[in-house]
């Protein structure tokens, strides 16, 4: 027997599993009947630099890319139990902890047990989560933040959360006419051959941001036109004829709230995004001016990574998120989810007060290259995370029923 053969299960758990924006480690969770073998083989693996400590049923280790692993092994009837506690997080853990205490149970990684000490569920997380009288609660919400009322079989709580294969379409993309590397024609057939999409909106930058190569009026209506004579080659050669390339522009929203290209052009395109790309430092209500005056503006459908932030790198300029939403919502102005992993942009926090509000929102992957349409998968956790479901987001519609949704 393989040390692969030894493993029965095997799963993330931890604040990777959560989707959490930034991780301290990532914790493995093995089910087998061979623990030793188990270890021995993951301390071993190429990609570990160091072994930081090892035992019979755990290992820590440093890859060589420098993140931290943690390896943690169980026994297959406990495997759900374990897979509850490690991935918490601790607030969440103590609140499931204390309401099977209030049903005379005792829960720990082990398991569920009566007062007997008899074990009643372990061996999978949603038999744990039933004997609780409680709905299966994704691994995105476990952060004490009312999920566990609201998933009470009492309260019928069905939240029916985003999915990670519900998108249809990535409505925040570059090609190399601005700052891309790749041709329009490349995107579109990676996107649709190697990530499955029906459509992407090519956002070139506009003419104000030079440093991004920012297309001028002329240059955008030359666009426009290629876009439409690619979809007319797409429709006459390929079989498969929903694919359509939206043309688009993530137009600079200026330091007075204007924007950098006349609505008499944007209203040529399929969709219009806006954002602010500098001037981050300007105090709250002007900076929050600029996004309302934008919002307002009846050509601009979407507002682009609305907070500015980069995660470790660069604080969101200072605006006031919930007026944002607000007026939003009273415009029918979408709000983007960033799926760069250095924007998240709405953080989650954001988005549940967007969906508690009604806001629509799109989950874009920002791609500048056709790998990072992988970054979808970052922004639909983010969007779980704050509790949006499928009907929050556009991007779940069909091209023409997504269109209708538009200003």
């Amino acid at each position: 027997m393989t040390e692969e053969d030894s493993v029965i299960h095997c799963a993330t758990v931890g604040s990777f599993r959560r989707m959490k924006e930034t991780i301290g480690d990532i914790d493995i969770l093995v089910s087998t009947e061979e623990p030793e073998k188990v270890v021995n083989f993951f301390v071993n693996m190429p990609e570990v630099e160091e072994i930081r400590g090892r035992g019979r049923t755990k290992a820590f280790v440093e890859l060589r890319n420098g993140i931290g692993v943690d390896l943690l092994v169980v026994p297959e009837e406990s495997f759900g139990s374990a897979s509850q506690y490690f991935t918490g997080n601790k607030a969440h853990n103590i609140s499931l902890r204390n309401l099977a205490i209030s049903k005379g149970f005792h829960l720990n990684e082990w398991g569920l047990f009566t007062k007997k000490k008899k074990k009643v569920a372990g061996i999978n997380e949603k038999e744990i989560y039933k004997i609780l009288d409680l709905q299966y609660i994704p691994p995105e919400l476990r952060e004490d933040c009312g999920e566990i009322e609201f998933f009470s079989k009492k309260e019928k709580g069905n939240l029916n959360l985003i999915e990670y294969g519900d998108l249809k379409g990535d409505l925040h993309t570059h090609s190399d006419s601005t700052d891309g590397t790749m041709s329009i024609k490349d995107m579109a057939l990676q996107a649709r051959k190697k990530f499955g999409l029906d459509y992407i909106a090519i956002t070139d930058h506009t003419r104000s941001l030079r440093l991004a190569n920012g297309l001028n009026e002329n240059q955008l209506l030359a666009q426009i036109n290629k876009i439409q004579e690619l979809n007319d080659v797409f429709k006459e050669y390929s079989t498969d004829t929903r694919f359509r390339i939206l043309s688009s522009a993530e137009v600079n929203i200026l330091r007075d709230g204007t924007l950098d290209t006349p609505n008499n052009i944007l209203d040529k395109l399929d969709i219009v995004g806006a954002a602010i790309h500098s001037n981050f430092s300007l105090p709250k209500d002007i900076q929050t001016e600029r996004l309302v005056k934008a919002a307002k503006n009846p050509s601009v459908d979407i507002l682009c990574h609305p907070t500015g932030r980069l995660i470790n790198k660069r604080e969101g300029y200072s605006v006031d998120i919930e007026k944002i939403i607000d007026i939003a919502y009273e415009t029918r102005t979408v709000l983007e989810i960033n799926s760069n992993y250095y924007r998240l942009d709405l953080k989650d926090e954001h988005i549940r007060l967007a969906v508690q509000n009604g806001t629509k929102l799109a989950i874009n992957s920002d791609a500048h290259h056709p790998v990072h349409f992988a970054y979808l998968l970052f922004g639909i956790g983010q969007a779980r995370r704050g509790w949006a479901k499928k009907t929050d987001v556009i991007n779940t519609l069909e091209v023409n029923s997504l269109l209708k949704e538009l200003k």
